[in-house]
C-alpha cells in the first residue's frame, strides 16, 4: 500500500506510487495471479497481504538486528530512524492459520471475481521504541539508544503500517498472539539458535 492515506488500510485502498522495489514486486505478482484467475486459467486465487511476520526461524528484520547487536554490545543499540515509526506485526503461526482458514472455508466470492484479497495482521500496532522495550526487558538489558534520525529507517520504509483486518476477522479467524508475545517468541527462538 506504500504510504497509505487511509489507516487502518483496507484491501480496497488505492495503491500509491511505489517507493520500494520489494513492494512493487509484490504488486506485480498479485497482478499476474489475478490475471490468471480472472482469465479462467485458475478457478480461484487468494492474495494475502501481510504485515511483517515474526517467529521462529526468523532471520532478518528488527528483532533479529536488535538481538544480534545486543549480543555483541549489550551496552548500546543503534536504531535506524528515530524509533517513532508505528508498525504492525503478525506471528508466523497466526499467519499460516489465517491462510489455511480462508482457503479451507466456504467463503462467499465477492461479486463475480475469482480473486480474493485479504489483509493479514493483528488489530494493533507498536512503535519501534515499544519493540525495543519488549526486547530489552526480556533480555534484562538497558542499553544506550543511538538513533540515526529521520522518520524512517531506510529508503522505501513506511513510518506507519497498520492494515484493516475486518474482512479476515469476519470469516471467524482471529490472532492468538499479541505483537509483544510474537516478538518475545521470536527472541526466544533466536536465543535457542545462536547459529542463526
Amino acid at each position: 500500500y506504500g504510504e497509505a492515506t487511509v489507516i487502518p488500510t483496507p484491501e480496497d485502498a488505492p495503491f500509491p506510487l511505489q517507493t520500494s522495489l520489494y513492494a512493487a514486486s509484490k504488486v506485480a505478482g498479485e497482478t499476474l495471479l489475478s490475471s490468471y484467475a480472472e482469465g479462467g486459467q485458475l478457478d480461484e486465487a487468494y492474495v494475502f497481504r501481510f504485515v511483517s511476520i515474526l517467529g521462529e526461524r526468523y532471520t532478518h528484520g528488527h528483532v533479529f538486528d536488535f538481538y544480534r547487536q545486543l549480543i555483541d554490545h549489550p551496552e548500546r543499540l543503534k536504531v535506524l530512524g528515530d524509533g517513532a515509526p508505528r508498525k504492525s506485526y503478525l506471528y508466523v503461526q497466526d499467519c499460516i492459520d489465517a491462510m489455511l482458514h480462508v482457503t479451507r472455508a466456504q467463503t462467499a466470492r465477492e461479486a463475480s471475481h475469482h480473486t480474493q484479497v485479504y489483509n493479514l495482521g493483528t488489530p494493533e500496532y507498536v512503535q519501534v521504541n515499544d519493540s525495543i522495550g519488549f526486547i530489552c526487558k526480556a533480555l534484562g538489558l538497558t542499553p544506550r539508544l543511538e538513533f540515526t534520525g529521520g522518520d524512517r529507517g531506510w529508503i522505501g520504509d513506511n513510518p506507519f503500517i497498520f492494515l484493516d483486518t475486518t474482512k479476515i476477522q469476519a470469516t471467524g479467524w482471529k490472532t492468538k498472539l499479541t505483537i509483544e508475545q510474537g516478538i518475545i517468541r521470536t527472541l526466544r527462538g533466536l536465543e535457542a539458535n545462536r547459529w542463526v
